[in-house]
């Protein structure tokens, strides 16, 4: 099972929304699950996603380097990537990462629009909850 928290799959349903037609990939990053205030039915230690990173698509390093700087790999534990063009699948362009969130129009949760995929391309079950992350400082 893969959990998602309801507020990071609607700012990354929005982002696809918002770049159509073009499409939009971001890493995804997790909270354990005892550190979200409304996920009281989940295992303490389960990972949930819960942030995404900017994506950054005028990132000329990586255009010509195909490195991508932005993101550090070690702290996104999954990717996003839009579809506009109606493939729920992973495809050979989208990163392989341990989880893959893939939507397409009409941008919204339903299963045929939305959904999460290992990085063979095999469909997962997903959760999405409605629990909030900790409130964070700016101050640290």
């Amino acid at each position: 099972m893969v959990y998602i928290t309801r507020a990071l799959v609607d700012v990354l349903l929005d982002l696809a929304s918002d770049a159509d037609p073009d499409r939009v990939t971001t890493g995804v990053s997790v909270t354990p699950a005892g550190e979200l205030e409304g996920a009281g039915g989940i295992p303490p230690e389960t990972p949930v996603f819960t942030d995404f990173f900017l994506p950054d698509p005028g990132n000329s390093v990586n255009a010509v380097f195909g490195v991508d700087l932005s993101t550090p790999a070690r702290q996104a534990q999954g990717q996003f990537a839009s579809h506009p063009l109606r493939e729920l699948e992973v495809t050979k362009r989208d990163d392989l990462a341990q989880v893959i969130f893939v939507a397409v129009p009409p941008w919204t949760t339903d299963e045929d629009s939305f959904g999460a995929f290992d990085r063979n391309g095999d469909r997962k079950p997903l959760e999405i909850i409605d629990a909030e992350p900790p409130e964070q400082s700016l101050s640290g």
